[in-house]
């Protein structure tokens, strides 16, 4: 390859000039440059080494479609892999390494596969690892070698120093794809007032214009273009920008990359932006790539798309070698051949047709250039770039018909038809439609919010595709352009692209998939071994996966399964699209989701005091709660034991206002209630709350908690911490889709309630003297609720108790929750109050058989929880059928139990049950859910599910945690250790 710069044109920076570096090499570029231009300008003929058989591997293309040129980025914690040379613009500093190779770039001992290509054909791995020689220790002796080998790039294993933002964005109208078609389109909407918003993935405007030479007519057009989208306020433009993914109700994907393109991204400025857009139309102007031809070689660095070395030329003022062959199939390769001739390139064509329109013809030789009918390319040479190409007269179906000849060359520029780049359109909407004439697929031009226009569509000409633009746009689409020429965008095709001897067979490797190295004859295999289907076929060679997901392979590879199956190509099929069309960095989709910002830390409104007065605190769920309040210097076991002793001796005081708090309002509430809850709630008086249990679908606990009638229409709901999101998201689905007829209003107060628990048997002495009224059994008995003043404050006062002790929940404005707190603290001296944490309150509801998170794990019944008396039999529920199914009333099922464990040690919470004499093997007759000490009972004691349960009171028990390499006994009792009778709390 003799690539050169040339010394005028192109659209870059010439009064500028930067360095890039590239495999430990310092190559001069300009602004305007991509890292593949300036390497190409510098001669550099290698960039990667292939997947498989780490074959020397050039530039191919010039955009998003490339599949060779992946290198890394940079170095340290910035270290990027797989990025695509083509779409890394140049800025001075720029450093790259290439990769897949070993020790370097011009010597891969990977190349050895090479040699040893026959045994790595498509499904290798199938039949050498999975087959009647092989065997486990087989595949363990070699997997260590396949997963080193595994992947292309390497990933840094550093915490990335950037920042990432996500957006979203609403449109009227949503224009992918900035080239003529689009911006004609985004004019139009424009002009009418819509809000609309222009994507394009590359930095500049214009698409295929910038690929004319510089002083073209479209210049003068996409200049004014450009000042009147600057100009239009009502239209954004988002250069730089990727729409990666299209799905329901026109939403869509984008990363732009805001400082991608420069050393270090600005301090507080994010790397990549993440766009979620929602529009009520959109306009896919996303154009058309080029299609490869596959003849023996074509991997050969030097052998590209026409379109590419096109690229190069006009936009970039490289001029890719200085003798090219250009082998195609259609018209739309001789615009480029007569550029490179005038630009000095000595230019043979290669057309398998035999019939050429007489201007083209004409164009050709008046530019000097060799051209030859009904001929092709069946094989180049060379190794690390091209030497020659063997020129043979083909018949109509692309088979040699005579002897070949050799002709020197350095480029060989292929061009096979062009593939519509409809895969935002397929995310969407499936499989495309066939044309015959195109020998591609399309989408409709029209389908739901959709419009595509432009080589999309397969427009013939430039003309076409500025009216169609215009008119999706919601312009008349008779505007007249500025100009028009024909493009000849893939007319007069003829579907052949692979080149073979007369026998069908080809003098050396023919590749269909660079990125993979999947060959001709891979396809051949796959067909031969009854891979037939081509997602079957996508799967077994690898064809069309990772990176470049098929740009330019997948319709290679589908036309040739089609010729072998005898079939027409929509009979094949195409695969399946998904996002994203280009790799996304993870960096991006995450944004500011990580760490503590993926799930944001909540503190009660009382949190202060408890750090202020040196409680220890932990996560639970989203919240930080007090743990314990450790006293000189206790650890965790001492604090917790005092402070449950305090409680049950004394009184205490802790913060629950984490606790789920959900406002249900309307006509219907006591209704809602009543289908959501297993119990009944329409004939609950105001004034009074109830304990509530509610079910999922398939009969097992969901949640728990009490529930306030407020007055006649209003109910205050708590869940548990942990459920509180779960629980509104299911109400209000319920209320969305099952029962949309009901009139409730459910609505999370959680934030809005500061909440309080005293508990104790002084807790009504406390209680009594900071409020000053009658707070007596007959006053205020368990399950009523009064309104209270404590401190000036309004406060709701419950009378539940989930301790065992007689206690009270105390519902505050959230704004006054410490106000309130402090304002208990200074009255308890006299009652030696306390506060208590998560650990003591662990320890109290455990020894009074309370359930919690840990026993609605979404494996339990309410009759293995011993909760089946709630459960009204006079109206249904949610789960009141599912309840009863068979394998639920299984009376071998585990069910909760008490647990004293004998001897010293404690129990572990997951540890697994066995009877005495039976070996302690698989999954045991249960599990233990909750473990404590009991400062009540003075020993260790544990919840548990074990099967028939309450059958085994008495019996002797094996304890076993196989983590912990622990074998415990314990006694099977009742789960109600402490006052089973509840006296102190109904006291």
């Amino acid at each position: 390859m003799t690539a050169r710069r040339l010394l005028g044109g192109g659209r870059i920076d010439r009064s500028r000039q930067i360095t890039v570096q590239f495999d430990g090499r310092s190559f001069l570029a300009h602004p305007g440059d991509t890292l593949a231009s300036a390497l190409l300008a510098g001669g550099q003929k290698i960039l990667g080494r292939s997947f498989k058989y780490h074959r020397p591997r050039g530039l191919v293309a010039a955009g998003v479609e490339e599949t060779n040129a992946l290198v890394h980025l940079r170095d340290g914690e910035r270290h990027e892999p797989n990025a695509q040379a083509t779409m890394v613009e140049a800025f001075d500093g720029l450093r790259s390494t290439p990769q897949n190779a070993w020790p370097s770039l011009q010597f891969d001992f990977g190349a050895i596969n090479g040699l040893l290509s026959r045994f790595f054909g498509a499904g290798f791995y199938y039949k050498t690892f999975i087959g009647p020689f092989s065997g486990t220790k087989f595949w363990m002796f070699c997997e260590g070698f396949i997963r080193q080998a595994a992947g292309m790039g390497r990933a840094t294993t550093l915490a990335d120093p950037d920042q990432y933002e996500k957006i979203n964005a609403f449109c009227d109208v949503l224009i992918v794809g900035a080239g003529p078609a689009g911006i004609a389109a985004a004019l139009a909407a424009g002009r009418k007032g819509d809000n609309v918003i222009l994507v394009e993935q590359d930095r500049d405007l214009g698409g295929s214009l910038l690929s004319e030479p510089v002083g073209s007519p479209s210049d003068g057009w996409l200049a004014q273009a450009r000042a009147e989208l600057d100009d239009l306020p009502n239209i954004r433009v988002l250069t730089r920008t990727t729409a990666f993914g299209a799905y329901d109700c026109e939403v869509f994907g984008l990363v732009e990359r805001v400082q991608d393109h420069v050393l270090a991204p600005e301090r507080g400025k994010p790397r990549q932006r993440y766009w979620v857009v929602r529009t009520s139309r959109a306009v896919l102007a996303t154009g058309a790539i080029e299609r490869p031809m596959v003849f023996a070689g074509n991997d050969v660095p030097g052998v590209m798309l026409t379109s590419a070395v096109r690229s190069y030329l006009n936009r970039y003022a490289v001029l890719a070698g200085e003798r090219i062959v250009v082998a195609t199939n259609n018209d739309s390769a001789y615009t480029a051949a007569v550029e490179l001739a005038k630009s000095g390139a000595k230019v043979t064509i290669c057309d398998i047709r035999k019939e050429i329109p007489a201007q083209l013809g004409a164009n050709a030789k008046s530019a000097g250039i060799d051209l030859r009918p009904a001929h092709a390319v069946l094989k180049v040479t060379g190794c690390k770039g091209v030497k020659a190409a063997y020129l043979v007269p083909v018949s109509s179906q692309g088979k040699a018909t005579g002897g070949s000849v050799r002709v020197a060359c350095d480029i060989v520029a292929m061009s096979g038809g062009w593939a519509p780049t409809l895969h935002l359109w397929s995310q969407r909407f499936g499989k495309p439609i066939y044309s015959e004439g195109l020998d591609t697929f399309l989408p409709l031009a029209e389908k739901g919010a959709f419009t595509c226009v432009g080589s999309l569509v397969g427009s013939a000409s430039l003309r076409d595709a500025l009216q169609q633009g215009h008119k999706a746009g919601g312009g008349t689409g008779k505007e007249p352009a500025l100009f028009g020429h024909a493009d000849f965008w893939g007319r007069n095709l003829l579907p052949v692209t692979v080149v073979t001897k007369a026998d069908g067979g080809t003098p050396g490797k023919a590749f269909v998939d660079f990125q993979h190295d999947v060959k001709l004859a891979d396809i051949d295999q796959a067909y031969r071994e009854g891979y037939v289907s081509i997602e079957h076929l996508k799967r077994y060679t690898t064809s069309g996966m990772a990176a470049d997901q098929g740009k330019t392979s997948n319709l290679n590879a589908l036309a040739r399964m089609a010729e072998l199956r005898g079939l027409a190509i929509p009979n094949v099929g195409t695969t399946t699209f998904r996002p994203p069309y280009t790799p996304v960095t993870i960096g991006a989709i995450v944004a500011h989701d990580h760490g503590l910002h993926l799930r944001p830390t909540r503190l009660s409104t009382i949190h202060d005091w408890h750090t202020e007065n040196g409680a220890e605190m932990m996560d639970a769920g989203l919240w930080l709660r007090p743990w314990y309040y450790p006293e000189n210097g206790e650890s965790i076991t001492e604090a917790y034991v005092r402070e449950a002793i305090h409680v049950r001796e004394h009184v205490g005081i802790v913060d629950v206002s984490t606790l789920g708090k959900i406002a249900v309002q309307g006509p219907d509430a006591a209704e809602f209630l009543n289908r959501v809850y297993v119990n009944g709630f329409k004939t609950l008086p105001v004034g009074r709350l109830r304990y509530g249990i509610m079910l999922r679908e398939d009969g097992f606990v969901f949640d728990d908690g009490a529930t306030a009638r407020i007055g006649e229409h209003d109910y205050f709901m708590s869940t548990t911490t942990a459920n509180a999101a779960k629980v509104l998201a299911w109400a209000e689905y319920l209320l969305q889709t099952a029962w949309h007829d009901l009139k409730v209003h459910v609505t999370s107060v959680t934030d809005q309630w500061a909440a309080i628990a005293i508990a104790g048997p002084k807790s009504r002495r406390l209680l009594t003297d900071v409020i000053g009224a009658d707070l007596s059994r007959e006053a205020l008995p368990n399950n009523h609720f009064t309104h209270v003043t404590i401190g000036d404050v309004p406060c709701r006062l419950h009378r539940m108790s989930f301790s065992g002790e007689l206690a009270y929940e105390i519902y505050i404005p959230a704004k006054s929750g410490r106000k309130v707190w402090e304002a208990l603290i200074a009255a308890g001296p006299p009652h030696n109050l306390k506060p208590y944490g998560l650990e003591a309150m662990g320890a109290l509801r455990i020894e009074k058989g309370h359930i919690a998170g840990s026993e609605i794990e979404g494996r339990t019944t309410m009759k293995d929880l011993g909760l089946e008396g709630f459960a009204s039999s006079k109206k249904p529920f949610v789960g009141s059928v599912l309840r009863k199914r068979p394998v639920l009333e299984d009376p071998k099922r585990p069910s909760l139990v008490g647990l004293e464990i004998i001897g010293n040690q404690g129990a572990t919470a997951g540890s697994l049950l066995f009877a005495m004499n039976a070996p302690a093997k698989g999954h045991g007759e249960g599990w233990v859910s909750s473990t404590t000490y009991s400062p009540a009972l003075k020993k260790n004691i544990a919840l548990a599910l074990l099967s028939r349960g309450p059958e085994r009171f008495g019996e002797t028990i094996q304890v076993v945690d196989f983590v912990g390499n622990q074998t415990l006994h314990a006694k099977v009792v009742s789960h109600h250790f402490f006052d089973p009778e509840g006296h102190r709390q109904n006291g």
